[in-house]
């Protein structure tokens, strides 16, 4: 059995889910156990997911997670892969698309002493053009900036200084995982309070903009840049529904 476990949490995701399965199958190291955690799809995501084990390099396990919330999705994910032995845990999502060498600078990651390794946020290029992803190249680098200064990232007990991470590309030690106190288990946004309980813990983070999983831009698409904006800050999304499909 492989120590590294992959976790998508996935919700409504029938149309895009096959392109990231196929993304993971694709990837030039496949020693890896992969764990799909439907949170409660109104389609035939869990389906979709269950069709693909038998095809696929790696072992396959689809679970249901009925509390809402990517969260909690992921957490139930974390959690199963660590009772069944799992030493390090890897996350992307059921829109990303994880480049070929994503699971390489991962272990590549860990290699180098990190207990957390994030990865470079990038558009996916089969959804959008060339000035959309230059777009949201400068979003990202506007966030991270205002991450880093934001006053609830700062503080005495943060072992380190904040850095831009995001839960669709990363990567943590079972070992951190238990010790931070997990994902929290609420709806999503879930990565700045997750970061901050591990910049809590170490300072072995690493960013490794090698490591890329393609992002999808529908939430920006669907709320627009001051929507996502007020959404990434634990506003809500306003009007609009939480999960944009």
């Amino acid at each position: 059995m492989s120590a590294l476990w992959v976790i998508v949490p996935a919700f409504d995701e029938q149309q895009r889910l096959p392109q990231t399965l196929a993304a993971l199958a694709a990837q030039d190291d496949v020693d890896f156990t992969l764990v799909v955690v439907d949170n409660g799809s109104t389609d035939k995501t869990a389906e979709v997911a269950r069709a693909f084990a038998p095809t696929a390099p790696f072992a396959v396990h689809v679970l249901d997670e009925p509390e809402k919330g990517v969260g909690c999705a992921v957490d139930t994910g974390f959690r199963t892969a660590i009772a069944a032995g799992a030493a390090y845990l890897a996350r992307t999502d059921a829109d990303c698309l994880p480049r070929r060498d994503w699971i390489r600078e991962i272990r590549r990651g860990f290699a180098d002493g990190a207990e957390l390794v994030c990865g470079h946020l990038v558009a996916r290029r089969d959804e959008n053009r060339p000035a959309a992803r230059a777009a949201f190249r400068g979003m990202v680098v506007a966030a991270a900036l205002f991450g880093r200064y934001r006053s609830k990232n700062r503080g005495p007990d943060y072992l380190v200084p904040y850095q831009m991470h995001a839960g669709n590309n990363m990567a943590i030690t079972a070992d951190l995982y238990l010790r931070c106190g997990g994902m929290p288990r609420m709806p999503s946004p879930t990565d700045r309070t997750f970061l901050n309980r591990v910049r809590r813990c170490t300072t072995r983070i690493q960013q490794r903009r090698a490591m890329v999983s393609e992002n999808s831009m529908r939430r920006i698409y669907a709320y627009g840049v001051l929507g996502s904006a007020r959404w990434y800050l634990d506003r809500g999304p306003g009007r609009r529904t939480a999960d944009p499909r």
